[in-house]
């Protein structure tokens, strides 16, 4: 089976196994492939925003985010031109530090839309206009580990710079807050169990621990 396939019948199998989790010998044994073959898929899926997690414990193992997917939700136009609306605010304000997830949601709620719809939509869209960005841009990446840390429930590896110089910790991110200004994170340092809030554009390299 070529990767390619392997990653899609991968992230299929997954989906459909939503009591329990399955461990990375039993994947590569149903796929054939070696155990650090799996692993490799498994970062590489985490890489395209599947939402996986490991779970510990008798019947653990990897699972997708049981959140992963929703039921059918019925919008009328309006409800769905405001949506949109809304959401290109937030990323064009950078306040949310999840853009690349918020613009994917946008796009599915814009396809589901009717074609006399979508019209109207782009009639709001040009009656909005965005008076200033004052929240300032993160590092490149960053904004992609924060978000892995805060849906995986995962602790973050960061470096940034304070008024004393720059800083390296491991911290677990318990809380965000959205200012006019920028957005901070409220955090616990793993290591040390002190609460900090760190600035989101303050940030020079994130990774997920």
């Amino acid at each position: 089976m070529r990767r390619t396939a392997r990653l899609f019948a991968l992230a299929e199998h997954l989906r459909a196994r939503r009591s329990g989790g399955v461990t990375a010998a039993q994947l590569a044994a149903r796929f054939r492939v070696s155990v650090r073959t799996i692993y490799r898929d498994l970062d590489e899926l985490r890489d395209g925003e599947l939402p996986l997690l490991a779970e510990g414990g008798r019947g653990g193992g990897y699972v997708l985010d049981r959140s992963y997917t929703l039921p059918p939700v019925n919008f009328d136009a309006r409800e769905a031109a405001l949506l949109i609306t809304a959401g290109e605010m937030l990323i064009e304000q950078r306040l949310l530090p999840f853009p690349e997830t918020l613009r994917g949601a946008l796009d599915k709620v814009r396809a589901a839309l009717p074609r006399a719809a979508q019209r109207d939509l782009g009639e709001v869209a040009r009656g909005v206009s965005y008076v200033g960005v004052p929240a300032r841009a993160p590092a490149p990446g960053v904004e992609r580990a924060v978000e892995r840390a805060w849906f995986e429930r995962r602790s973050l590896r960061v470096a940034y710079t304070s008024e004393a110089g720059p800083r390296r910790r491991i911290v677990r991110i318990e809380g965000v807050v959205l200012d006019r200004r920028e957005t901070r994170l409220n955090c616990v340092d793993v290591e040390t169990g002190e609460r900090r809030q760190l600035t989101l554009h303050r940030l020079t390299a994130a990774s997920v621990v």
